[in-house]
């Protein structure tokens, strides 16, 4: 296939996935988002807090 063809194709494939994407509410986008960066936030106090104790061995 001639690569000029071969990016066209998927540049259709793109825009079609972005148009079945769009119809994602505003308060729905705003609430998922939020969501997402709470978890962010919550991954990043958990990898930067040392452990509480340290574990011992018998």
């Amino acid at each position: 296939m001639h690569p000029e063809t071969h990016l066209l194709l998927h540049r259709l494939r793109t825009a079609e996935l972005e148009a079945a994407a769009r119809p994602v509410l505003p308060r729905e986008h705003r609430l998922r988002t939020q969501l997402g960066w709470i978890l962010v936030e919550l991954g990043l106090r958990l990898t930067q807090q040392p452990p509480r104790r340290a574990a011992r061995f018998a």
